[in-house]
Order: C-alpha cells, then structure tokens, then sequence
C-alpha cells in the first residue's frame, strides 16, 4: 500500500468513526457506557476473527530479535484502548462533553512528540504548527468559549497520553508482528473483556437493552470498531505517527457534519471556521512535504 492510499484509507476512518458519534449517543439511552463499549468491540472482534484466523494459517513471520514480547505487545494495544476510554469516562462525570471533546484533541500534538522520543523519527516541521491548528480548530468547533478547568478536565487531559501512545505503536507493532488482523483482533478482545468486567461491577446489563440499543450496537460494533479500528492497524503500516494523528482528528468535523445532519445540531459560525482550519491543517501535513520533495527533486 502506498503512503497517500493509507493516508485516504485514515480519512475514510475518520469519517466512520464520526458517524459513529450519533449511535453512540443514542444507544446511552438503553445502556451504560461500560456495558455499551464492552459489547461494541466484542462485536468489532468477530467482524476482524476470519481474517485474523486466516493469518494464523500463513507462514509466521520472523519477529526482530529484542523489544517487547509479541504477547506484551497485543495485550498493551487492547490495555491503551481500554485506559483511554476509563480516564476520559471517570472524567466526564465531573466535566462537560464540550470540554471533554477539546481536551482530548491533546493527542493530536502528543503525538509526534512520542513518535520522536520513542523511535527518534523526527516530524517534519509543517507537523507542528499543524497539530495545533487542528487543537485550535477543534476548540473553535466545540464553541470558541473559555475552557474551565474542573477535576474532570484533568482526567480528560490524561486519557490524550494513551490515545496519543496507542496511535504512535499501533502500526509499528503490526509491522514488527508482520499480522495486523491479529493485532486488531487482539486488541478489540482486550478492550472488550476489560469494559464487561467493569460494567459487571458498576451496571446493570441486560439483553433486552442489548437488543433496544441493538442497531446502534450495530453501527459502533460492526462498521466503527470491527471496520474502522481495522483499517487504522492496516493503514499505519504505510504511513507515519503524526500524519496519521492529524488525519483521524478530522473524525471531530465528521462528527459535527453528521450531527448536523442525522441529530439535528447546527453548527455556529466558530464552527464552521473549525472545520475549515482542521481541513485546511490536514492538507497542508500531506502537500507541504510532497510539495518540498518534488520541489528538491526539480532543483537537485
């Protein structure tokens, strides 16, 4: 896979994990947070089981000598997933959505910062002013208004480190392990018994509000979780950490368009220009560079 098609096959992610805003919204109607993650990505796992089991029947490939043990590497993804989704739940009790949205967009410059401490890959420069237009953007989008801080709000900002880490090894632990449907299956199991676990202690599940929460368990499981976080573990093998964070924090004017359009909310004039600077920061990432390269090319 070239770079510019992993970085399409980001964005096309964003895009369903931006529709996924409105089922997951909806679906709280019938069920607690816990019980509804749990389900949703023990669905996306069965979507990912045939091919991950399809893996285990081609040659192993051969694992570099050193680093963390392949087990290690599996179980932490799945653990990732799961501490940024609990931080930013045990924030969200004392803080509002607004800010939970903004706050959690801290990944978006976390992560090339992470991708340079830990692989030593330094970003190119247009990165930087990048991931904070796409900060700024989303703080536009969200209502351009003061961000005060709560107790929750320290949570939210929290829960940025392991979003921002799990972007910066998803798709190197997929390339080392050589088995992406593996590691995404893997994960989505992890995520999954983790969320039931906790839901078993702190909510009350059921089938009936399984089955009323059902076409949205649906949606987030089977398209959001089973086909998006899938394609992201495929996609990152192809293209580096901070391109891919900028790209999939396009998701937040995803989920405002589709909000506009399925759940009736309508976007303010500071949105739209959020919109606009994310967009506008995204394409910059991805040209700038192809621009300086073609550029040195021509005068080389």
């Amino acid at each position: 896979m070239k770079r510019w098609q992993a970085d399409t096959l980001l964005l096309a992610v964003a895009a369903l994990w931006g529709l996924a805003f409105v089922p997951q919204s909806w679906g709280m109607d019938h069920m607690g947070p816990w019980g509804f993650t749990g389900v949703r990505f023990a669905l996306g796992a069965l979507v990912v089981l045939p091919l991950a089991w399809r893996e285990r029947t081609q040659p192993v490939p051969v694992v570099p000598a050193g680093g963390p043990p392949r087990a290690l590497l599996l179980l932490g993804l799945g653990g990732l997933i799961f501490l940024g989704a609990a931080l930013q739940q045990i924030g969200l009790l004392t803080t509002s959505v607004t800010n939970a949205s903004f706050l959690t967009a801290l990944y978006v410059p976390l992560v090339p910062l992470l991708a340079w401490g830990v692989f030593r890959r330094r970003p190119h420069p247009v990165v930087w002013p990048a991931a904070l237009g796409c900060l700024a953007g989303t703080w536009l989008l969200t209502g351009a208004g003061p961000v005060q801080m709560a107790a929750g709000d320290w949570w939210v900002i929290a829960s940025s480190l392991p979003w921002a880490l799990h972007v910066v090894l998803v798709g190197w632990t997929a390339g080392r392990l050589g088995a992406p449907y593996t590691v995404a299956f893997t994960q989505f199991v992890v995520c999954a018994v983790l969320s039931l676990t906790v839901a078993a202690a702190l909510e009350t599940l059921s089938w009936q509000a399984i089955r009323d929460a059902g076409w949205a368990l649906a949606y987030t499981g089977f398209i959001s979780v089973g086909v998006g976080y899938t394609a992201q573990v495929v996609a990152q093998r192809h293209t580096r950490e901070a391109d891919a964070a900028l790209l999939l924090s396009s998701e937040t004017v995803f989920a405002a368009l589709f909000g506009a359009w399925l759940a009736g909310d309508r976007l303010t004039p500071s949105g739209w220009l959020g919109c606009g600077l994310i967009l506008a920061c995204i394409l910059a990432s991805q040209l700038v560079p192809l621009l300086a390269r073609r550029w040195r090319t021509a005068v080389a």
